[in-house]
């Protein structure tokens, strides 16, 4: 199946779960990335369990702090 990850097509097995894909694109530091599949954030809970469908678009963001 075709999704969209971060604005680029990407073919993915059908039946891939948000955890799958978080393996498959080797993102860095998985325990602190925050995922919305088609503009609604997936609860990192759900990551195993929520599968991707064709035409999705995902999108990986990243919570830093900072400053003093």
């Amino acid at each position: 199946m075709t999704i969209k990850v971060a604005g680029e097509q990407k073919q993915m097995a059908d039946g891939i779960t948000v955890a799958g894909l978080i393996e498959a694109e080797q993102v860095e530091n998985p325990q602190y990335v925050t995922v919305s599949v088609n503009e609604e954030f997936i609860d990192a809970g759900d990551f195993a369990s929520h599968v991707l469908n064709e035409g999705d678009e995902v999108e990986f963001l990243y919570f830093m702090g900072g400053g003093r």
